[in-house]
């Protein structure tokens, strides 16, 4: 089963809307405006805006078929000092440097926000962890790297 986040469900099913209700029919506006304009072949207008519709479709049908296969997480698990599907967690490296990650479904990462997909190895390796516990993550590249868990939110 894939799992999302409350929030990543209202986010996707937001972009789901507004790529329906207003990017594509803009798409679809200024492509008939630019096949007025004659010469289809050469109109490099008309040949963007057909290529930003296939985009545009390709992502609506991509969140169509992702968004009704998900099961949506709305409650919090009752052992709030684990680490489970949904939790942000503060991490301090062998260096000190420190990290904060949220754990959420693969359909909604947001790396920019670092959010981290429940089936990656980070996540994998931090799940059921708890406050103070060490997290042993390894490397694509065979090298282990060990963390201490600081901080569990949800």
């Amino acid at each position: 089963m894939n799992y999302i986040t409350q929030d990543g469900f209202y986010r996707l099913s937001e972009e789901l809307s507004h790529l329906w209700k207003v990017k594509r029919p803009e798409i679809v506006r200024a492509i008939s405006t630019a096949a007025a304009e004659g010469d289809r072949s050469e109109n490099a207008e008309y040949i963007y805006r057909k290529k930003e519709l296939r985009e545009t479709d390709r992502k609506i049908r991509y969140l169509e078929r992702h968004l009704k296969d998900i099961q949506v997480v709305r409650d919090k698990p009752r052992q709030r000092d684990k680490v489970f599907f949904g939790a942000s967690v503060l991490l301090e490296d062998e260096m000190g440097d420190q990290v904060r990650y949220r754990i959420v479904g693969g359909l909604e990462v947001r790396l920019e926000e670092n959010e981290i997909s429940v089936a990656s190895p980070m996540a994998k390796a931090l799940l059921g962890k708890a406050l103070d516990d060490d997290v042993v993550v390894s490397l694509p590249d065979g090298r282990k790297v060990t963390y201490t868990l600081l901080d569990i939110v949800y």
